[in-house]
């Protein structure tokens, strides 16, 4: 594998199912853990202090407050916090190495960051597609039409000293997959009537009228469901799984389907 720049956890995009950026994979683990749990939450809640001075905690729910420990300025806030605030119930979440300035306090818990877990989002010009489909559920898009995609990839994992994987080396695997749809036909292999050795013949009764369409095999490709962008994502991560590292432990992809819209679909590793 070829080497890298020290990858920091400040050079990583970590991003709830609300659309929070948020700034550490521990952040992100925490509100994954309260959308598991149900629990409505909201990030980056003001507190205004007695002595007038506005604070930022990282978590609100309905039963209580969750901040995350990273450095000395978190520590001394959280203080703050339990001294105006007694009857509410706030929660930190340190770094072992914070635990013996506030040891004192019951309602710490405390990680280790060995092994990392962390991510690395690629973006990138080459990662686009021309593509035409189908969907004959949708009137608008029941006649053949097609759209030029970006598409994002992340990857989370365990990191080791810092680094989760090369960006040159996902960089080639990922263009590897995309040229795989690329200038591709795409349908639902429901609507396939008949086949012969080099051709498919597509037939469908939708909202416009019956459609049937002889279509060449080697620039047609056939899901197993409608060719939606969330569709699309799904058979992107399900080549894409095989040529990761074992160290990789999920992959998302974001697929754009025209200006700020498109889909993102993350799936864990099963090996």
């Amino acid at each position: 594998m070829a080497t890298s720049p020290t990858i920091l956890d400040s050079d990583f995009k970590y991003i709830d199912k609300k659309g929070n950026l948020l700034r550490t994979r521990t952040e992100l683990t925490i509100a994954q853990m309260l959308t598991f749990l149900e629990e409505e939450y909201q990030y980056d809640h003001k507190l205004t202090l007695k002595n007038g001075q506005e604070v930022t905690i990282d978590f609100k729910t309905k039963k209580g407050l969750i901040e995350v420990i990273d450095n000395d300025d978190d520590i001394e806030k959280y203080r703050q916090i339990k001294e105006d605030f007694p009857q509410d119930k706030v929660m930190a979440i340190g770094h072992a190495k914070y635990v013996a300035q506030i040891k004192e306090l019951q309602d710490i818990v405390f990680y280790e960051k060995s092994p990392q877990t962390g991510s690395i989002f690629l973006e990138d010009a080459s990662f686009s597609f021309d593509y035409a489909h189908i969907l004959p559920l949708v009137e608008k898009c029941s006649i053949l039409h097609g759209h030029t995609s970006s598409v994002m990839v992340e990857l989370v994992g365990q990191m080791k000293n810092n680094l989760l994987l090369d960006f040159g080396v996902a960089k080639k695997l990922i263009k590897e997959v995309v040229n795989v749809f690329d200038h591709k036909f795409f349908i639902n292999e429901k609507y396939l009537k008949s086949e012969d050795d080099s051709h498919y013949v597509i037939s469908f009764d939708g909202p416009k009228g019956k459609f049937e369409l002889k279509v060449p095999k080697d620039t047609t490709y056939l899901l197993k469901g409608e060719a939606t962008v969330e569709n699309l994502s799904s058979e992107i991560i399900k080549i894409l799984v095989p040529k990761m590292p074992s160290n990789v432990e999920a992959v998302g992809v974001y697929i754009y389907e025209g200006y700020n819209k498109g889909s993102h679909i993350i799936s864990n590793i099963s090996r």
